[in-house]
């Protein structure tokens, strides 16, 4: 039975990923209703992506001293911040406002991200690829409420649609603070805050290390990527808001429901191949978005995208868990998570221009190559697994 916390922290990712969604579903509609020019239109996404690649690093090391408590309050105040300021911003109809609103939203989300990794603290280590799944599978939720309090919230002020989603996010970050303040979680050993430990450089000669942020990064950049620009596609193909708003939901679904059983996957067959499995799906979408524009083609693309991303995510963590000694952990987690959310960033920013510049085909069929390349450094993992020579295996994970 996992621990009471890693079901708190589930319920807390839930919400944050619901305030995601929601600005998935409507940022990059906003940019292009607000920027001055069309290179523009996807500046907050990608803000929104740097502040989050940017908080990363920091708020890892901050929490190795402050403990988890303090430093998800801190992300949650930030939250609410950034959530007023693009009210703000929207209601004074100021681009570069709420640019800069969206970077705060990205710190939060950033800060938001180490979820996963206090739960894996939470519980023991046979628990661990579990306890990653339960809180990544609170997103089940967020694929029902994000969507649809896009849409529900375009009423709330008649005269700005996308006004009321902003006020609904900062009582989300709001009600997320309270839970935390309830929720007993993690604070530092004497282990974690020993000096030393192997530097940047040793701890990426290791294999396993290099397979885990290469896979996560490529399989999170994909998907962002892909995911930004198909709200510009469908508008393109005259879709209606509600039509995309649907999509975005089942690809929530896929990138979050099969978490439930990731975890046993991972356990039953290895974290290698799991993500594997989550770049061949990867692979998958490209091919069905060669086939066609209708909503069924991006039905079937966004669930194949999401599941892969689930795949790739969930298993890439559970890989890097194992490369790490205690006082190694705030150093990996933080390098990890940076370029993970660095791919992110890059996705996010390219996604407007490749989608003017290119179309939808063509955009998709660019991410092919990242793709097989994750797919051989994994492979290359496993060799080495094999061989019985992968430097990771000396490193003791602490959760």
């Amino acid at each position: 039975m996992l621990p009471l916390s890693v079901w708190g922290l589930a319920l807390g990712q839930a919400l944050l990923i619901t305030g995601n969604i929601l600005l998935v579903s409507v940022t990059a509609l906003i940019g292009q209703q607000l920027a001055p020019a069309a290179a523009l239109v996807t500046l907050p996404v990608a803000l929104q992506f740097l502040g989050l690649m940017g908080v990363t690093l920091p708020a890892a090391l901050l929490m190795r001293w402050l403990g988890r408590k303090k430093g998800f309050l801190l992300g949650n105040l930030i939250g609410v911040g950034g959530a007023l300021l693009a009210y703000t911003a929207l209601a004074n109809e100021n681009f570069y406002l709420f640019c800069l609103s969206t970077f705060l939203l990205g710190m939060a989300i950033g800060v938001g991200q180490q979820y996963r990794f206090a739960a894996v603290e939470a519980c023991s280590s046979r628990q661990s690829a579990q306890a990653i799944s339960l809180v990544m599978g609170g997103g089940v939720l967020a694929a029902f409420l994000g969507p649809n309090l896009a849409v529900w919230s375009q009423g709330f002020f008649p005269d700005n649609a996308f006004l009321g989603g902003f006020a609904v996010l900062a009582g989300l970050y709001l009600f997320t603070l309270v839970l935390i303040l309830s929720l007993p979680l993690h604070q530092p050993t004497q282990a974690e805050l020993a000096r030393g430990g192997r530097g940047y450089l040793e701890l990426l000669k290791q294999p396993r290390l290099i397979a885990a942020i290469t896979s996560g990064s490529i399989g999170y950049g994909v998907m962002v990527l892909v995911m930004t620009a198909t709200p510009l596609a469908m508008q393109a193909q005259a879709f209606a808001f509600q039509n995309t708003a649907s999509i975005i939901q089942w690809h929530v679904l896929g990138m979050f429901l099969p978490s439930f059983f990731t975890g046993r996957l991972i356990t039953r067959l290895g974290a290698p191949l799991v993500i594997q499995l989550g770049c061949s799906l990867l692979l998958l979408c490209v091919v069905v978005t060669q086939l066609g524009q209708a909503y069924s083609h991006y039905w079937f693309a966004l669930v194949a995208l999401g599941v892969g991303w689930n795949f790739t995510f969930i298993g890439a963590t559970s890989l890097l868990t194992s490369t790490y000694a205690a006082n190694e952990k705030a150093r990996v987690q933080g390098m990890n998570d940076f370029l993970v959310f660095g791919f992110s960033a890059l996705g996010s920013l390219l996604a407007g221009q490749l989608q003017q510049a290119l179309g939808w085909e063509l955009l998709n069929m660019m991410m092919l190559p990242p793709i097989l390349l994750a797919m051989l450094l994994v492979a290359f993992n496993l060799r080495k697994k094999r061989a019985g020579d992968d430097p990771a295996q000396e490193a003791t994970s602490t959760h």
